[in-house]
């Protein structure tokens, strides 16, 4: 017998019911599904047969998000080295990277995961596997610069106040990880905003946790000078299309490359866990309203109005909330007309929180947030229109 296997066998009778750690009979099962499957089989019809269950859901969400994990590691070494003048050798820029973002990855499981095994013990139900997902996006979506106990307040809230107080997975509106970000971005705004929070600082013996000051694009796009245009803005800050396409720029840790985020929704699509209404919806929004926008952008108009909307795709992390966000199967809607409308309003609410909230450069976080309240709304629209529609029984 496989020893890991063996070893819950035997240690199993200590979480039954009658046994000693029954009341951490939650702990068990999900260090046991970490492993394998449920151990539980339905002992009458119908019988479920499709593989695609909530535990696999969840672990492939994860094993999707690891290239975006892995980059922003070398990224964020990466920009700590460049802002420092320091030789670009790639072993040393992950590995200041790895210090830098590994301990947050571990708060947020230690963290997340307590308060999950709490009102789980104390609920008497098992621990659902959307902590997981949960654990690991939020400390992708932070700057690097975050200080450790910010990153156990934020997790702790997103997990408690914006899943456990409504019931749990499956019973919370808004999307957790989204949730414990917005509020550290609401509480403590210098640590969470502007320039000097994306980069951490690399050599002369001054530690990881300093900030040097490097602007990022949406930051560069929302001040480009009024006799310019941003494209030319973006350019002189060495902004490309190559390198906000590959996401190498200061940014949150995870959410900054636009091609992996591309791999992970059409790998997401394919195996059927992500819901391609949703992405395409985001993605016609945001075109649409930057082209509205464009449309409505005068001469003396600040410059933001006429940059070109795929720019919004590319930068800060619209693509990131995109692929891994917005897809989220408890917060957004279940019905498909829903879903459309659902991802092309979060679409057109990223570009004009945007371009006309100066005090907050990104517009995805708050977006989705927004719409995660609706979505409940927007599925009682759908199956109402549809009820109408259908012909009366005579």
């Amino acid at each position: 017998m496989n020893p890991i296997r063996k070893f819950f066998e035997t240690q199993r009778r200590h979480f039954e019911p009658d046994g000693r750690l029954a009341r951490l009979e939650p702990f068990f099962e999900a260090m046991e599904k970490v492993f394998f499957g449920s151990a539980d089989v339905t002992r009458q019809a119908p019988h479920p047969r499709d593989s695609l269950t909530v535990q696999r859901y969840m672990m492939m969400v994860i094993v999707m998000l690891l290239p975006c994990l892995f980059f922003g590691m070398y990224n964020v070494g990466l920009q700590a080295f460049k802002a420092a003048g320091l030789p670009l050798e790639f072993g040393p820029m992950f590995w200041l990277g790895f210090k830098t973002v590994m301990p947050l990855v571990i708060i947020s499981y230690l963290f997340g995961f307590g308060w999950e095994i709490v009102f789980s013990t104390i609920r008497g139900h098992q621990i659902s596997e959307g902590v997981f997902v949960t654990c690991m996006l939020f400390p992708l979506i932070l700057p690097p610069t975050t200080p450790w106990w910010q990153a156990a307040l934020g997790i702790s809230f997103g997990v408690v106040i914006g899943k456990e107080v409504f019931g749990g997975t499956g019973r919370n509106f808004l999307n957790p990880a989204l949730t414990g970000r917005a509020f550290l971005f609401f509480a403590y705004p210098a640590a969470m905003s502007g320039d000097a929070v994306w980069t951490v600082a690399a050599g002369n013996g001054q530690p990881a946790v300093d900030a040097v000051t490097a602007a990022t694009p949406l930051v560069v796009a929302a001040s480009a000078p009024a006799d310019g245009t941003v494209v030319s803005a973006l350019g002189s800050a060495g902004y490309d299309w190559s390198t906000l396409f590959f996401g190498f720029y200061p940014d949150s840790i995870g959410a900054s490359s636009t091609f992996l985020c591309i791999i992970g929704a059409a790998v997401l699509i394919l195996i059927g866990v992500a819901s391609y209404r949703i992405i395409l919806g985001d993605i016609l929004g945001i075109l649409a309203m930057g082209y509205l926008l464009n449309l409505l952008a005068g001469p003396d108009s600040m410059p933001y109005l006429s940059m070109n909307p795929f720019h919004h795709l590319l930068m800060g992390g619209a693509a990131f909330g995109i692929a891994y966000m917005t897809t989220d199967p408890v917060s957004a809607p279940n019905t498909n007309g829903a879903r459309w409308l659902y991802g092309f309003l979060i679409g057109v609410l990223t570009v004009l929180i945007r371009v006309f909230n100066p005090a907050f450069f990104e517009g995805i976080m708050l977006a989705i947030l927004f719409m995660n309240v609706f979505a409940p709304l927007l599925d009682h629209i759908v199956v109402r229109t549809r009820v109408r529609r259908r012909i009366p029984n005579v």
